[in-house]
């Protein structure tokens, strides 16, 4: 009998630690869906603070990723294709926002744009609308920064030998040959980067505070609604997770065709 290639080599044990891996993240969204007051859902997701904040989260989430668009494409170009002394420690510091709390990001931009930071004086945009945006884009931009860089380095160097050759300029490589071959790289990054921008806390409230219709975004009407309205808090954290999970998957199906390429070439 002929096993499935997908369980080819795979010990059970180890698809048995994977179901466990698995409950692991979807349990707690389980029981958080068990909690939602279903009865009242609907108000409680249209309020106006609510409808306020998700509206906000979904101006400023839109604005990062264009952002992190503008920034990360150059960014991932020349970690990828332009060989320079130290680019390791660059790199480094490029996906530091991964690894680094939320709120000391924020304390980092509020030293940096506040009104008594190094830039105050010409960009004080502390505890405003721009500063939520910069604060999601700080948090974002290396998940387009690491995507796109991958698949760069995947892609490889030749097509775009070709058209040098033939007397093509580096913008017109860049724009007509690098950047279609890893398009779908370029979008499933954007799509996380947005995601991320969506779901981002510590650093938008360090930065930029809570003020309803100018800053305070979704996350931080879910955690001011727990103290006060727990059956809003869950319904409104249950918006968040759908959005997320279509976020998710859209990314997911946007990186697909990249991995049948990879594939065809092995």
């Amino acid at each position: 009998m002929e096993r499935s290639p997908g369980r080819l080599g795979v010990p059970r044990w180890v698809i048995a630690v994977a179901i466990v891996g698995g409950l692991f993240v979807a349990l707690p969204l389980v029981a958080l869906i068990a909690r939602v007051d279903w009865a009242d859902f609907f108000s409680l997701v249209t309020s106006p603070s609510s409808v306020d904040a998700l509206l906000l989260s979904l101006r400023t989430s839109v604005a990062a990723t264009l952002l992190c668009i503008l920034l990360g494409v150059p960014m991932a170009t020349v970690l990828a294709r332009v060989p320079f002394p130290g680019q390791r420690i660059v790199r480094a510091l490029v996906l530091l926002p991964l690894v680094l709390p939320p709120v000391v990001g924020g304390l980092a931009l509020l030293y940096l744009f506040g009104r008594r930071g190094m830039l105050g004086g010409t960009f004080d945009v502390a505890f405003s609308t721009p500063a939520v945006v910069l604060a999601q884009t700080f948090v974002a931009l290396p998940f387009l920064v690491l995507s796109l860089e991958g698949a760069l380095r995947s892609a490889g160097t030749r097509y775009e030998a070709v058209a040098a050759t033939l007397g093509a300029r580096p913008s017109t490589v860049l724009f007509r040959v690098t950047l279609p071959l890893v398009l779908p790289a370029l979008v499933s990054g954007a799509i996380l980067s947005f995601a991320r921008a969506l779901g981002e806390f510590g650093a938008t409230l360090t930065f930029a505070g809570s003020l309803q219709g100018v800053t305070r975004t979704l996350p931080l009407e879910i955690y001011l609604q727990r103290e006060t309205d727990p059956d809003a808090a869950v319904a409104l954290s249950l918006v968040l997770i759908a959005v997320a999970v279509m976020v998710v998957a859209v990314a997911h199906g946007a990186g697909e065709p990249s991995r049948r390429r990879r594939r065809a070439t092995l």
